[in-house]
């Protein structure tokens, strides 16, 4: 079967792990959101694509989810003594990943070709892709600083200032990379991962060709959203900010024509009915990715739940 994950983000990458563990019963390909990548000390920092990689590959920390485990912070702590910046905690293992990719973007390979060639050499069987060769920056309004990188607002500032608005410079000129167009028309089953939807998918998704693709696929989107919060990260925070209670209906309501079923947590029945009288199967399930284990039985469980098929499902209609 082949399933293509859109992923960004710690519950992305986990997610696609879960998937990933599903092989050789499943072909799988990740596009990765590459709207948070941004130049730091000189050099191309990825930091979706480095997540979802450092996870497939069983390099991420499992304490945090991002990073590499058995990390050394020995460059940062001497970059501080000489004053510089160390807000962006690049560990030394991860910086070697910055340093090579780099390198060979310098020298004129495109950013998909260095993902297959880090993958290959980090022993990853699944395909990864960004979801663009181009830049393509998220950039977060705020109420109290106006515009800021997604990276200044979620590392920086720490995700504390009022959400208004996001863009994602360079989107108009933004190509789908290499084989995404592909991958996409060729799936059986495409899968929003449980990431963000306003900056780790929405950028994949804002892609010229994307969302009409999918929206003639069988797609099933995972809520990150759970009893009105998340396991990380601000979604939720940004719901509220931008006006809309965070709940597995507002996510539906977010991907709504894109979507054959939506996927949400066991603690969030009550929003079946509503759900599903739009017109999109749900699957009510524990979504909460503890460990490995965890992670392989929610993929078998979406799995299954693409192969469900109920003759009495509603027509698909407006919210």
């Amino acid at each position: 079967m082949k399933v293509t994950v859109l992923a960004g983000g710690v519950g992305g990458a986990k997610l696609a792990h879960g998937f990933a563990l599903c092989q050789p019963d499943v072909c799988l390909t990740v596009i990765v959101n590459t709207g948070d990548d941004f130049e730091h000390f000189g050099l191309r920092i990825c930091p979706d694509l480095d997540t979802v990689c450092y996870t497939l590959a069983g390099l991420a920390n499992p304490q945090t989810g991002w990073g590499r485990k058995d990390e050394t912070f020995e460059v940062l702590q001497s970059i501080g003594e000489l004053g510089g910046p160390t807000w962006f905690r690049l560990g030394d293992k991860d910086l070697a990943t910055h340093l090579e990719r780099t390198r060979r973007l310098r020298e004129g390979q495109r950013l998909s070709e260095v993902v297959n060639e880090f993958c290959r050499g980090w022993g990853i069987r699944a395909r990864v892709l960004p979801m663009s060769d181009d830049p393509v920056r998220t950039m977060v309004k705020t109420r109290e600083y106006g515009w800021l990188g997604f990276q200044d607002y979620f590392v920086r500032h720490a995700c504390q200032p009022t959400v208004q608005e996001f863009a994602f410079e360079g989107i108009e000129q933004a190509l789908p990379a290499a084989g995404v167009l592909e991958a996409l028309e060729s799936s059986d089953l495409i899968v929003i991962a449980p990431s963000n939807p306003w900056v780790s998918i929405q950028p994949i998704l804002s892609v010229r060709g994307v969302a009409s693709l999918i929206q003639s696929k069988k797609a099933i989107a995972v809520s990150p959203i759970i009893q009105g919060q998340t396991i990380k990260g601000p979604a939720a925070k940004m719901y509220r900010e931008l006006g809309i209670e965070p709940s597995p209906l507002a996510v539906a309501q977010h991907y709504d024509a894109l979507l054959w079923g939506l996927v949400i947590d066991e603690f969030d029945r009550g929003f079946e009915s509503t759900i599903k009288s739009s017109g999109i199967m749900v699957l009510s399930t524990n979504t909460i990715m503890h460990n490995e284990q965890d992670r392989h039985i929610l993929a078998k469980k979406i799995l299954a739940f693409s192969k469900d098929s109920n003759p009495n499902q509603p027509q698909r209609r407006e919210f």
